[in-house]
């Protein structure tokens, strides 16, 4: 148990650090709280892990919300149209004739 929550806490620490990287619109608040608690869960996480010599220690679940949290923000804030690649020439002319094609497909099934 106490491995997983130390592999969970860096996890989640290394997962904020990344996000707060990545300029995608957010402010520089919200970029900088995922900072600051990256580094925190990252910190603790090693600390448990090489400094901890046993005894009693915290388990928050509750904590593992936060990283839920920022990623949903991270991901609501995403410029997802910035991701997807414009069409070619030769797909642009692809997509207008088919597109031509059930024009007159309509049109002549109409007639009928």
């Amino acid at each position: 148990m106490f491995t997983w929550y130390v592999g969970l806490l860096a996890l989640s620490g290394l997962a904020m650090i990344i996000m707060a990287n990545i300029d995608n619109g957010r402010s520089q608040l919200s970029r900088g709280l995922n900072a600051v608690f990256g580094i925190a869960f990252l910190g603790y996480a090693g600390y448990l892990w090489f400094v901890f010599e046993g005894g009693d220690y915290l388990i928050f679940f509750h904590a593992f919300i936060l990283p839920v949290l920022l990623v949903i923000d991270f991901v609501r804030s995403r410029n997802w149209q910035a991701l997807t690649t414009k069409p070619t020439p030769t797909q642009q002319a692809f997509r207008a004739y088919w597109k031509e094609q059930d024009r007159l497909e309509k049109r002549s099934a109409r007639r009928v």
